[in-house]
């Protein structure tokens, strides 16, 4: 296997001035840094891993974490925010993913395991999680709910203002029977989306009976029930807002299996717009969350903060530079307009 001190032989200069080049120190030239690149290259040369965390003192490991990936996490949801995060991490980190309830030690999240974290939150009970991670000193931007935390790096897509054009657009239509299924409970996700529902119903003077809200949990099988509970009463809703496209699509398999013909009998809108969301009979209309865009800008901002503070500082200290910007990142949501709304 070739080493830097084969590729050392064959610039000419010593082997700590082509570990300098190869891991992009401002200490050497560029001249002389193109010339060590090209020869490794010629050589096929593979960087040690192992070897350069040692150096470097890094553990070029990446956490991902969700509130939970066994309850709440779709399976679009995690290979969006996958999707996005490799857009933008470089190619000698490994990303490891956990879901925040199966961590039974909170002391076994340190420096000495991750250099970065990301966590795609969901809920108010991750913010014990969040802050361990932040008091530990390693780098840290919290994806997907906001927090009212200026110290905190935050991205996030504004479900709120989404679903309230959504309803918003439902109404223009002229649907006056809305009903809603939330998401599910404890969510912060699904607390905005609910928030944005009744602002839009607020703002046009109507109301929401008891009956027309329904309690889901962002499963399909939730979304079936729901949607069948909603049929059998008196005098059914024109429209219902699903808090996403998983329970949409429960949703509009209760009307067909009820003979209920979406939309001439009964409207649909989701979120999220996952990839099966255009390919539903009828195409369904949803609220489109830039998840892998919310991820990748969050994956940039947490490498911003895992710079060490200037050349020749030590990355011992895995605590971010001094100042660095902690700031909250808006991705605006997009209304997609299908073939499942119909205007009364």
């Amino acid at each position: 296997m070739i080493t830097i001190k084969d590729i050392a032989r064959v610039a000419g200069v010593s082997h700590t001035t082509v570990s300098r080049a190869l891991n992009g120190s401002p200490l050497i030239k560029p001249e002389t840094r193109d010339k060590i690149e090209k020869i490794a290259a010629d050589m096929n040369y593979v960087p040690n891993v192992s070897a350069k965390s040692l150096v470097m003192k890094r553990t070029y490991t990446i956490g991902l974490f969700f509130s939970s990936i066994d309850q709440g996490t779709s399976a679009s949801f995690l290979v969006d925010a996958i999707k996005g995060i490799h857009h933008a991490l470089d190619e000698n980190y490994s990303l490891t993913v956990h879901g925040i309830d199966g961590i039974r030690h909170l002391e076994g999240i340190s420096p000495h395991r991750f250099d970065g974290i990301l966590v795609m939150s969901q809920s108010d009970a991750d913010n014990a999680f969040i802050y361990h991670v932040k008091k530990a000193g390693i780098p840290l931007v919290v994806l997907n709910r906001h927090l009212d935390d200026p110290g905190m790096a935050n991205v996030v897509a504004n479900d709120r203002e989404g679903v309230r054009e959504a309803i918003d657009y439902a109404i223009g239509q002229g649907h006056r029977r809305l009903a809603i299924m939330e998401g599910k409970a404890g969510f912060r996700s699904a607390a905005e989306r609910k928030q944005g529902f009744l602002e839009s119903l607020l703002a046009h003077g109507l109301s929401l009976p008891a009956e027309y809200q329904a309690a889901g949990d962002y499963s399909i099988d939730s979304g079936f029930r729901r949607m069948n509970a909603l049929l059998d009463l008196p005098e059914p809703p024109t429209l219902v807002f699903c808090a996403n496209d998983d329970m949409a699509i429960g949703a509009m398999n209760a009307c067909y299996a009820r003979g209920v013909s979406v939309p001439d009998q009964v409207s649909l809108i989701g979120f999220d717009d996952i990839v099966f969301a255009s390919y539903t009979n009828p195409a369904l209309t949803t609220i489109r969350k830039p998840v892998a865009e919310i991820s990748e800008l969050g994956t940039r901002k947490l490498i911003e903060l895992m710079q060490p503070a200037g050349p020749g500082s030590s990355q011992a200290d895995k605590e971010p530079p001094t100042g660095a910007p902690s700031e909250t990142l808006f991705v605006p949501t997009t209304l997609m307009i299908r073939q499942s709304v119909a205007a009364i």
